[in-house]
């Protein structure tokens, strides 16, 4: 099975939101809103 940059492109993405998540200063609009972009690109990756 070939790993394609698009795949790689992704995974760097959700790691970058799962990151910004734990930052302490968010307040809730912007965790919300960065946890629906989390699940938005779980789901396209097939892991939802």
């Amino acid at each position: 099975m070939d790993y394609t940059c698009n795949e790689y492109r992704a995974e760097m993405i959700l790691l970058g939101l799962q990151r910004r998540l734990r930052d302490e200063n968010l307040s809730e609009v912007e965790k919300e809103k960065i946890e629906k972009q989390i699940r938005q690109l779980e789901q396209s990756m097939g892991m939802a």
